[in-house]
């Protein structure tokens, strides 16, 4: 969307800061020996505290509160009662909702407890790579420009993108204009961000997989080739200088 009053900017703010405070309390809540139901219930009761409404249960009807992914699950990964958090897991949690008619979207991954799988390396390549990217945004910046630094950036430390997966617009709806916000470069879109609109900007950093692939459960996405997948995302309002990082008391970035 594009903010063009004050009221549009406070209630771009306030989605942001339900959003970011869920995802952030959510990871420090997760523990070993937990189910993924129970910290997306968790989730799900801060949401409300700040009487907002789970974005992809609204939009999509997604059996959860937010999407949570585990390991070798690329994003999409479906909160149950089954899957339990072991020391060492790769988790990605991923949190958008609405909240008096304004929508916002972040997510992050991270490793629970102790780097045993090393998976560190990889979250932390994700984490740098979107805080570059983020940092070239301006107003009239081509976006196929920043998947090119993505996708650059992210083989310069021997790592792969998902070319499926991609950032978009946000705030009167969970996704719009623009859609394509890649991780690679697509010389076929000319389209530039635009001063003063509101995107979610993400990274899908790989071991091995460039695209991602749906599962037999109708959501779950994991990679083509295999390997592990970190992802981070936040939503930003895009400025002639510096863009406003609208989710940064999430902390992905500390």
């Amino acid at each position: 969307m594009s903010v063009s009053t004050e009221e549009e900017f406070i209630g771009m703010q306030e989605v942001s800061q339900a959003v970011a405070s869920t995802l952030k309390q959510m990871r420090e809540f997760a523990k070993p020996g937990m189910s993924t139901k129970e910290l997306d219930d968790f989730g799900g009761h801060i949401l409300e505290s700040f009487g907002a409404k789970s974005a992809p249960r609204l939009t999509y009807d997604f059996p959860g509160w937010t999407c949570i992914s585990i390991n070798n699950e690329a994003a999409h990964g479906i909160p149950s009662e089954e899957k339990i958090l072991l020391d060492g897991d790769l988790i990605n949690i991923d949190v958008s909702a609405e909240l008096n008619g304004f929508w916002a979207d972040n997510g992050g991954s991270f490793v629970l407890g102790e780097d045993i799988h090393h998976h560190l390396r990889l979250v932390n390549a994700s984490k740098e790579i979107l805080y570059k990217a983020i940092g070239k945004i301006r107003g009239g910046v081509k976006i196929s420009e920043i998947g090119r630094l993505i996708e650059t950036e992210a083989k310069k430390q021997g790592y792969t993108v998902i070319r499926n997966l991609a950032g978009h617009g946000v705030g009167r709806s969970l996704h719009e204009a623009p859609e394509g916000i890649l991780n690679c470069y697509d010389k076929y879109n000319t389209e530039r961000f635009r001063k003063n609109s509101t995107v979610a900007i993400e990274t899908f950093i790989s071991t091995k997989s460039t695209y991602a692939v749906e599962q037999e459960d109708g959501w779950t996405l994991k990679g083509n080739k295999g390997g592990f997948v970190a992802q981070h995302e936040h939503t930003i309002l895009v400025t002639d200088g510096e863009p406003q990082i609208l989710t940064i008391s999430n902390g992905i970035f500390d």
